[in-house]
């Protein structure tokens, strides 16, 4: 099973997702912030990272190079509700950039993308 870090200021959301995607099959971690987050990714292994940006602390664009920067072929989909972070190149590192969506399709769709996984379904 591919593991999962959500980071995600918004208790909800996280919770959410942390559902979501383990009812696709994943196993799932969350973290508040991105200093848990980074926390976290020096005890643990994950295959990818969903991040979101505005977070209080240090903000997403920051934490994705700290996360590159101990692993550069970790995927990391930022996910957030600004589009205006995609014109940031900072945030061109990460694999995909999905705005926030009552609708998880295109966050499942870029996750398994980014794992290799097919995304057609039978």
């Amino acid at each position: 099973m591919k593991k999962l870090l959500i980071v995600d200021d918004e208790k909800n959301l996280r919770m959410l997702y942390k559902t979501e995607f383990e009812v696709e099959g994943y196993l799932v971690d969350t973290a508040p912030d991105a200093q848990k987050a980074l926390g976290m990714f020096e005890h643990e292994r994950y295959d990818l990272v969903i991040l979101d940006i505005k977070m209080p602390g240090m903000d997403g664009v920051e934490a994705l190079g700290k996360f590159l920067g101990r692993d550069n072929k970790i995927p990391v989909i930022i996910n957030s509700a600004y589009d205006s972070y995609k014109d940031n190149f900072m945030s061109w590192a990460a694999d995909s950039y999905v705005i926030k969506s009552a609708d998880l399709t295109e966050l499942k769709q870029k996750v398994k993308e980014a794992l290799g996984e097919s995304i057609f379904e039978f």
